[in-house]
């Protein structure tokens, strides 16, 4: 009987100890799979950057490529319908080089804000009269941000995609903000 006790005894001290094993080894293994995912999902200032610029980037040139789309079809002057097709090509070019870049570092761009949403409607709203002013004073002002953000992000970074695009595409900005201005000036 006391065999039979003691037996017993060391069968539950065994059971008890490797439950105790087994909890602190998964314990272990949690910490190890949560070390893991802090440090892949912790990200450099420079990512960070990287990563609200392509963003940025591509909300501000879905929003001219909106602007753009509506002048073509609303606009009385042609002048101003050749230069928003001319700039609507060109943003979509440019768009679609930030889509790639932000696929390639995992980076989601979603759709217009909501703030350029409701310049799109008011655009939409004007009378034909003030249509032609408005839609020159918004471009204006994208490209301007555009062009803003451009010059931010060439001081900011040393990632050569970043600063090859910006170089590609940054002239281009200066001459379609220009030839705007152009156009503004010679209609009002």
């Amino acid at each position: 009987m006391k065999a039979k006790h003691i037996v017993k005894a060391f069968f539950l001290r065994v059971f008890f100890l490797l439950i105790i094993l087994i909890c602190n080894s998964c314990q272990k293994n949690n910490q190890i799979e949560t070390t893991l995912k802090n440090q892949v999902f912790i990200k450099s200032d420079k990512e960070l950057t990287a990563a609200y610029f392509l963003i940025a980037t591509a909300g501000i040139s879905k929003s001219v490529i909106s602007k753009s789309q509506v002048a073509q079809q609303k606009s009385s002057e042609s002048n101003i319908r050749e230069m928003s097709i001319k700039l609507e090509n060109h943003q979509n070019l440019l768009l679609q080089e930030v889509t790639k870049m932000a696929n390639n570092r995992l980076v989601i761009v979603t759709d217009i804000e909501t703030i350029n949403k409701e310049d799109l409607y008011d655009l939409i709203d004007k009378d034909n009269a003030k249509f032609n002013e408005a839609y020159l004073d918004s471009v204006i002002e994208s490209l301007d941000a555009q062009i803003k953000l451009f010059e931010s992000i060439s001081r900011d970074t040393n990632d050569k995609m970043i600063l090859k695009l910006v170089l590609q595409y940054l002239p281009t900005d200066y001459q379609f903000l220009r030839e705007t201005k152009q156009i503004k000036e010679q209609i009002y």
